[in-house]
Order: structure tokens, then sequence, then C-alpha cells
């Protein structure tokens, strides 16, 4: 049995559908904030929070999990500059809840999603495991402290994990059953494609004079399918004896802002507006990430590594009327 924790989200929903269709039995924790009952199509869902220490622990009376996966972790950047206590307490307090129940009921396993954030500003590109640690915000510093929980864990208890540190993930499920839907949405694709679906919503493009092909920022897209097979072989990878370590998640090859703009005009036959405005303060000029030791020690090989499949796939999602329906709560 496998626990998601944030398994209503955008990625942890597809890792969901991926575990269920390799034949494995998950149960979906999730509190709803960010999430959607909807998108548990798969398993069991149980609405609850990783603060309430109660309820995480007959949680795991309950069920035996062998394998936690890891998704819940508030994720705005701006939002944890503003208020940084809810996010210290959300992603870290409640991330060591989740290490003492599992450690409680000897739950060993852990595949965590991690993110780019914990880079901050990168010293060159493409960006390796081993590049400096430096995250500019309150969210990329919660990271790098789930990551340091993760390893004395390991040390002390013999914890075994892999962090997943994401780039930015693109698209929705192939089979247009799940996919992207925040609230408030800060992705790029999702505002593209809100931007081509109605003709009255311009899209902010900032900066136009950054050091790179066109002058707008590059960032890493990987397919959020691809992203979910990742995730699967993390866990046959501790399953077969790999020893705990982070390991990024990157296209390895990065599209700038311009052009995934016009990606989307391809993909969707229509115009689109923009705004051309000013930097952002802490936006790098490009954000790519090396893939070579998913490649090498999960044997990952991505399926959509193209900008028109991850954006064909997002419009898909993004004209369903009725994007989900009721999931099972308890």
């Amino acid at each position: 049995m496998i626990l998601i924790t944030g398994g209503a989200g955008y990625i942890g929903s597809h890792v969901n559908k991926l575990l269920y269709e390799s034949g494995r039995d998950t149960v979906v924790l999730d509190n709803l904030v960010y999430g959607h009952a909807g998108a548990v199509k798969w398993g069991k869902l149980v609405k609850t929070d990783l603060g309430d220490i109660d309820k995480l622990k007959s949680l795991f009376d309950e069920y035996k999990f062998d394998t936690v996966f890891h998704f819940a972790a508030y994720a705005y950047v701006g939002e944890s500059v503003k208020d940084p206590a809810r996010y210290y307490r959300n992603n870290v307090v409640n991330t060591i809840n989740l290490l003492d129940a599992m450690r409680e009921h000897s739950t060993k396993r852990m595949i965590f999603s991690s993110s780019c954030a914990i880079y901050g500003v990168p010293q060159s590109v493409p960006i390796k495991e081993d590049a400096q640690q430096n995250p500019i915000n309150p969210y990329g510093r919660t990271k790098l402290m789930m990551e340091q929980l993760f390893e004395d864990y390991r040390a002390a208890y013999g914890l075994d994990y892999c962090c997943l540190r994401y780039f930015n993930a693109a698209g929705a499920d192939p089979g247009g059953e799940i996919g992207e839907n925040h609230t408030p949405e800060t992705h790029l694709i999702p505002l593209v494609l809100a931007a081509a679906a109605d003709s009255k919503n311009a899209l902010d493009v900032f900066g136009t004079d950054y050091p790179t092909r066109d002058g707008s920022c590059i960032r890493d897209y990987v397919h959020v399918s691809d992203l979910a097979m990742a995730h699967l072989l993390a866990m046959k990878y501790l399953q077969n004896g790999g020893e705990s370590r982070c390991i990024n998640l990157g296209n390895g090859a990065g599209f700038s802002v311009l052009e995934v703009i016009d990606a989307a005009k391809r993909v969707t036959g229509q115009d689109i507006h923009i705004n051309l405005c000013g930097r952002r303060a802490g936006d790098p000029p490009e954000l790519v990430g090396s893939a070579e030791s998913a490649k090498k020690l999960l044997g990952w090989k991505p399926q959509f590594s193209d900008i028109d499949t991850m954006i064909e796939h997002a419009w898909i999602w993004h004209q369903n009327p009725n994007k989900y329906g009721q999931g099972e709560e308890v």
C-alpha cells in the first residue's frame, strides 16, 4: 500500500494514476486547500491535514504503507514571501509529523517532490545536482530544509529517500482525465492558454532584455506524465537497493517565454495578445536542469519532451468544461 500526500494536486494526481495503472493500491491524503477531490479518480481519498497528528497516526495504523510519496507542500513563491510562517509550518513542521509517523510504523521509503527553487539563481546551466544551493525565497528554503530532514532521518533512523527536484511541470494527462487547475494560476502555459481562449485576456511578458536568444526568460519544461514516471522509477530504484539521493528532473533544454507563446499559437490556431513589461525582481535569465542523473540512475526516458506536445495536451485539458467531478471523501 502506498500513501500519496497532496495527491489531489497537479503532479500528485498524475502519479496516483500511474501507480494505479501499474497495479499498486494507493491512499491519497489531501486537505483540499489547493487540491481537487475530483482529481482522485483512483485509490482512496482521505481529507485531512498533516498537522492533524492523531488522524495521521490512525491512518498509519489502518494501512501498512511501504512507501510514501510526499507532495503536500504550499508552492506559491510570492505568498511564501508575504507569509513565511504559513510555509514553514505546513512544509517543514508537517513534514516532521509525517516522518515521525513513518518512523513509528516502520515505513522506510520516501519519494519527495522537491524543486529547482533550492538552487536560487544558478551560476551556470544546465544545473547539476552538486550546484550551489542558495534559495532566494521562503518556499525554496522550506524545500531545502525538507531535503535536509530526510538526510538526517536517514542517518539516524534508516529512512530511504529519493528527492526529485523538478523544473517546470507542464502539460496534462494524454488521456484527458486530469490536468492542471490552480487557483490562483501562476504557471506560464495555463496563462498562455487562457489568453488564447479569450482575446480580451492579454498575457504579461516580464522582461524582453535578458541575455537570451530572444530577450525573454528561458525555462525548462517537463511533461507532467514524464514526471510521474520518474516517481515510479525512483520507487523501484529504492526497492532495488539504490542509495538515498537527490535527482534533478529537467528536459535538458529550455524554451523562452516568447517561444512558448509561439508554440501555443501553432497548437491552438489562436492569436495571443501580450503586454511587454519590465523585468520581475528575482527572475533569473535562464533555468535549465541536467537530467543525466535521472537517466543514468533511474533509467528515465521522457516521452513528451517537445513543447508543442506539452501544450497540445494542456490545451485539450484547458477546453474541458467540467474539469473535475466529485471524488470520494472520508
